[in-house]
Parts: structure tokens; C-alpha cells; sequence
């Protein structure tokens, strides 16, 4: 039987090697969802405030990370860090603190969207029933905020975990690094180990980020009913 090449994904501790690679890039996207969840709901808070100041500091920062390429930015802090700095980052550390920038500033705008609408007439019952602002906010106004944010929230996370596949390009051993050492390795013993390594990586991120897609098409529905 002609060899096929999908030998090179079981020789060794290869597939063993590219699920540690996989968890490596969840791993920073769930750190940095979840610190961006946190920062931006304090964030997105901060822009609903009627301060011409604070909407213009928002609107730049909003502006930088959405205009600005995610792979700029983690050179910036990466390179940047340890050269101009004086800080010597790990590829991984830079990569969550990059990631969380970037999506604290998507979630902040998220959480304002999801904020402002929130009927008038529920800060005013809020108002009525005797409640403080903080009150307001946070028993009436908030839970149904995070109604409306669970599928965009779960799409950012979608968009995090493919978007990992950068981190390669500052050191971070996550599974498309990997997959590249066992390219190399099988360079000369299996010429057709890329297409099989990396189809197994595209099978991979298949079945990390579909769930949360269908979650999130699940959540829009819910919401919609």
C-alpha cells in the first residue's frame, strides 16, 4: 500500500505534541477573554458617561485597536517591551496582555451597545422602586445587558482563538509552531507530512472554535425569540 504520509501525525509523540500546542493557544484566548470581560464592562461603563474627555480618550483607544493590526501590536509589546523597556517578556505573557487590549476594547464597545439599549423606562422604574444608581445597574440594567452580550461575547472568544494562530511569529510554542517542527523534522523522511500536519491543525481549530460558533448562532436565536 502506498505510503500516504499520514504516518508522520502518530510517529512519536507527534498528535500528543500538536493537542499540547492546541491547549497552549486556548489557553492565552481563555486568559484574555476572561480579563477582557472583566476590563470591559468597566470599560464599556465608562463610555456611557457624558464626559466629552472620556468619550474622546474611548474613541481613540477604540480606534487604535480596531485600525491597528493585532500582529503590530504584539511586536510592539513583545520587541518593544524588552528594548525600550527594559522588560523581558515571555512570548506568552506578551501575547495575553496583547489579546486582553484588544478585547477589552471590543467587549467595552459591546457592553456600551448592550447599555444604552437597555429601554429608558427600566433606569427610571429603578429610579422609582427607591434604588441608587449602583443599584439600578447592577439589579435591573446589567442582567439584561449580559442577555444581549452572551453571542457577541462568545464570537469575540471565536475570534481570539483563531486569531492565537499570530502568537507563533513571537516564540510561543502553540500548535502551529509545533506543527512546523514536525514539518521540518519529516522534511526529508515524509515530503508529504505538511499537508497532513496541517490539515490536522485546520481539523483542530475546527473542533475548538465550531462549538462556539453554533453556541453563539444558539444564544442570537434565543435572544431573538
Amino acid at each position: 500500500m502506498q505510503d500516504l504520509g499520514i504516518q508522520v501525525l502518530f510517529r512519536g509523540n507527534n498528535f500528543l505534541r500538536l493537542l499540547e500546542g492546541m491547549w497552549a493557544a486556548l489557553r492565552i484566548a481563555l486568559i484574555a477573554m476572561a480579563l477582557s470581560v472583566l476590563l470591559g464592562f468597566l470599560f464599556g461603563m465608562l463610555m456611557t458617561i457624558h464626559n466629552r474627555a472620556i468619550q474622546c480618550i474611548s474613541r481613540i483607544y477604540l480606534e487604535t485597536v480596531r485600525i491597528m493590526p493585532q500582529l503590530v501590536l504584539l511586536f510592539l509589546v513583545y520587541f518593544g517591551a524588552a528594548k525600550h523597556m527594559g522588560v523581558n517578556l515571555s512570548g506568552e505573557m506578551a501575547s495575553i496582555l496583547v489579546f486582553t487590549f484588544w478585547g477589552t476594547a471590543e467587549m467595552g464597545d459591546l457592553v456600551r451597545s448592550a447599555l444604552i439599549a437597555v429601554p429608558t423606562h427600566q433606569y427610571e422604574s429603578g429610579a422609582a422602586l427607591g434604588m441608587k444608581k449602583w443599584q439600578t445597574y447592577f439589579y435591573i440594567v446589567i442582567p439584561q445587558s449580559v442577555r444581549r452580550l452572551l453571542p457577541s461575547a462568545v464570537s469575540l472568544l471565536t475570534r481570539m482563538i483563531k486569531t492565537t494562530s499570530l502568537v507563533v511569529l513571537i516564540g510561543v510554542v502553540e500548535v502551529v509552531k509545533v506543527g512546523k517542527q514536525i514539518i521540518d523534522a519529516s522534511r526529508y523522511t515524509n515530503p508529504k507530512a505538511a499537508l497532513w500536519v496541517y490539515g490536522a491543525i485546520f481539523l483542530l481549530y475546527f473542533a475548538v472554535c465550531f462549538p462556539f460558533s453554533k453556541l453563539a448562532a444558539v444564544l442570537e436565536r434565543k435572544l431573538a425569540e
